[in-house]
């Protein structure tokens, strides 16, 4: 039931007070207009169990009963309704007056959910109203099963024990917008909120279409919304003397601005200013101005890099000035390669490094890493681990398993409590009565590490948790276990070589390589067409995007042009958008084209799985990748690709094409680029994209960028040429031997002549 229009101006009223200190009021907004609640943009939406508990197996048991559902909600938003929707079925085994659901937000009780008689062991549908006067800007919802299969004797490991969420579980939720005070010192909201967990659109308004700086400059702050974003999904689009329904962007010079930007004061500088929109008091546009393309530049540089010194209305850059300049590899958002590196360094929120009870969750970690890292046949990754535990009275099997990408490495007994070390009772003084403490030194395969990883560690607990025989009951309590890993564990990648077959779509996809070896893209130029669609201006405001994700730094140095034949000659790693100039069409690795309806593709000759091309750790042969056959089809269906290839001037840079030619091609390909599963199935040289996936190919001469030490590339020469491998290994043999032979008679003639 939605509330009343009193109590909605209540709850604004409310709302605004304890949101002071977050959003202060504009005081132009009159009192009226709140009031007045059909002039109040609202907005319904629901978040899907994926999203409230992403990656965990939601079931309850009578050991494991509890679990939890999070979210946050956007701080320019007041939530008036929320409503959980639950879909769950409880084991037929249940009794239905003893049995129950308890529903927690954010420890307060929400309600009961009994469990119906009628449909036991079938799906079953309740709704419950969770309080929006609880809500805060992140919020769990904590479900609680209480399950009893007898009135007497329980087991509470019993195997019938236990109700399942359906995946089709949600909360829906009501939301009015309130008014914000025009303060620069809450940049970068509310353009981007990390608060809000569904997809996120920052429109670009330009006057015209923008000019080669304002599209570096609308680059540039696009991938500083990237790092703020991180894994969120966001979309830029770009819109030409138009003003958008929601929060925006807006870059315009003194000579060139939008209609609705006619009036406003010209500017003696870089400046930025937020403003409210000229009809909507509640949305709210943020003004990139200047005299000249020059201090739209510098405006975007002070706001990409000096945020955190803005407050007020409207700032104005006096000066912006780069000191050392960045080193290849050091991307925040990678794990450094040169050091070993503590774990506590790759955790993102307080506690991330332990866990409780008796059947707890696992401690994840991402492991972030340079694609081009070269750990190829090496014997593994030095971790050196140490955790603490609630030590079991008596040992059992209880222990701790560690996986990588979902892959078992190793798994450790959890020693009771009689075998601890001298190391461990000291630190028992500091935990409590009932932590052990242990270490092992473990070596990671190498060839389970990628580009992005996620290691974990999962401890279980064996307990005994009560008696189940008749006439010979006990009450036992399940210990409260707890569970830490060390944060001065240590990981370490260094000593590793970079070095990486290319093309490699697989690691442009996922990682921006190799435009984000450079973490502020100082190596990259961009090539744009000489005037740009606003579906092309998106399409590079997203990928500059999703590579700032990636590295966690905005491309304050990336270089944008329209000029083909300067961008040749320059020395870096070129993007370009659109479609290929005609001088590709003669390159031996042009291997696929685009030009309006017509397309071109070479194929190989030998056809390789999906999954092994994607995943093989060896480097495949040459003639495997050399181009069969080529096939050119005329279509009107829309179609657009992402391919590879080698800089002709400049061996050791490559050139990576966005191609599409329709605006249903650019829609498909933003797409692709926004899923996280079609990014997935993007290697090789080609990755074709249509309406039904994206289809990738491993076509064409290969070459390999980074540097490796003399004896590696020897045996890499020789890994995939075993006949020359034994002949090599043999003529080795022969010649250290004649060598140990000749100096042996030396030192030999040597002493008879002495002795002579």
């Amino acid at each position: 039931m939605y509330p009343t229009r009193r109590a909605i101006t209540l709850g604004l009223f409310v709302a605004l007070h304890s949101f002071a200190l977050l959003f202060p009021v504009q005081a132009q907004t009159s009192s009226a207009s709140i009031d007045d609640n059909d002039s109040v943009p609202s907005q319904s939406y629901t978040l899907g169990l994926s999203k409230l508990a992403p990656g965990v197996d939601f079931k309850l048991y009578g050991i494991q009963n509890k679990q939890h559902l999070e979210f946050s909600l956007r701080r320019d938003q007041l939530v008036t309704d929320a409503v959980l929707n639950l879909v769950f079925t409880p084991s037929p085994a249940l009794l239905p007056k003893l049995s129950h659901l308890r529903v927690y937000l954010n420890e307060e009780l929400m309600g009961v959910v009994p469990v119906d008689d009628s449909q036991s062991g079938q799906p079953q549908k309740r709704s419950l109203t969770l309080d929006p006067t609880l809500l805060t800007s992140f919020n769990r919802v904590r479900l609680e099963f209480v399950g009893h299969y007898t009135d007497t004797c329980e087991n509470l490991a019993h195997s019938s024990l236990w109700l399942d969420i359906s995946g089709k579980t949600n909360i829906a939720i009501n939301q009015q917008a309130l008014p914000l005070a025009n303060d620069l010192s809450y940049f970068p909201e509310p353009f981007i909120d990390t608060l809000d967990m569904r997809a996120q659109r920052i429109p670009f308004v330009f006057s015209v279409s923008p000019t080669l700086p304002e599209l570096r400059a609308a680059s540039v702050l696009a991938s500083y919304f990237g790092t703020k974003g991180q894994w969120r999904q966001l979309s830029f689009p770009a819109f030409y003397d138009e003003l958008p329904s929601e929060h925006a962007v807006v870059f315009a010079i003194n000579e060139a601005r939008p209609e609705f930007l006619r009036g406003y004061p010209e500017v003696n500088g870089p400046t930025i200013d937020m403003i409210s929109a000229p009809d909507n008091p509640y949305q709210k546009l943020l003004l990139i101005l200047g005299r000249d393309d020059k201090d739209i530049s510098a405006a975007v540089s002070a706001l990409a890099l000096g945020s955190p010194l803005f407050r007020g209305q409207s700032v104005r850059v006096e000066e912006t000035a780069a000191f050392a300049p960045r080193k290849p590899y050091d991307a925040p958002n990678w794990i450094p390669t040169n050091r070993p590196v503590f774990l506590s360094e790759l955790v993102s929120y307080p506690g991330q490094l332990e866990v409780t009870g008796l059947r707890p969750p696992p401690i994840t970690l991402p492991l972030n890493l340079p694609p081009d890292l070269f750990v190829w046949r090496n014997n593994g990754i030095p971790l050196q681990l140490g955790y603490r535990y609630t030590a079991p009275k008596v040992s059992d099997e209880s222990r701790l398993t560690l996986s990588l990408n979902g892959r078992f490495l190793d798994s450790y007994l959890l020693e009771a409590s009689d075998h601890k070390s001298a190391l461990a009772r000291m630190r028992l003084q500091v935990l409590g009565n009932d932590a052990v403490a242990s270490s092992e030194s473990l070596m990671i395969p190498a060839l389970r590490i990628g580009a992005r990883n996620e290691i974990r560690f999962n401890f279980s607990f064996s307990s005994t948790v009560g008696a189940s025989e008749r006439d010979g009951c006990r009450t036992i309590m399940p210990v409260d276990s707890h569970a830490s890993i060390d944060d001065r564990s240590v990981i370490d990648f260094s000593g590793y070589m970079h070095y990486l077959e290319m093309p490699n779509l697989k690691a442009f996809a996922n990682s921006g390589f190799p435009f984000s070896r450079m973490a502020d893209l100082s190596e990259t130029i961009v090539v744009m067409p000489a005037r740009p669609t606003p579906l092309q201006a998106s399409t590079l405001f997203e990928e500059l995007a999703h590579i700032g994700a990636q590295v966690g730094y905005p491309a304050v140095k990336v270089r944008v042009t329209n000029d083909w034949a300067e961008a040749l000659q320059l020395d870096a790693d070129l993007l370009w958008i659109g479609e290929a100039p005609d001088t590709f069409r003669s390159r031996p690795d042009a291997n696929l084209l685009l030009e309006n309806a017509t397309a071109s593709l070479r194929q190989p000759g030998t056809e390789r799985g999906a999954f092994e091309a994607r995943h093989s750790a060896d480097f495949s042969s040459a003639p495997e990748r050399d181009a069969a056959s080529e096939i050119r089809v005329r279509a009107l269906g829309p179609i657009a690709a992402i391919v590879g290839m080698q800089s002709e001037r400049f061996p050791q840079r490559s050139m990576v094409g966005l191609m599409a030619s329709t605006n249903e091609d650019y829609g498909l390909l933003r797409g692709a680029l926004a899923d996280t599963g079609k990014r997935d199935s993007m290697y090789g040289s080609v990755a074709i994209i249509r309406e039904s996936g994206v289809a990738s190919e491993l076509v064409g001469p290969r070459y390999f960028v980074g540097q490796l030490h003399w004896w590696q590339h020897i045996w890499l020469k020789l890994s995939d040429k075993p006949v020359l491998l034994a002949i090599t290994a043999v003529f080795t043999v022969l010649l250290v031997a004649i060598l140990l032979w000749n100096g042996l008679r030396w030192v030999a003639r040597r002493r008879l002549s002495r002795d002579a």
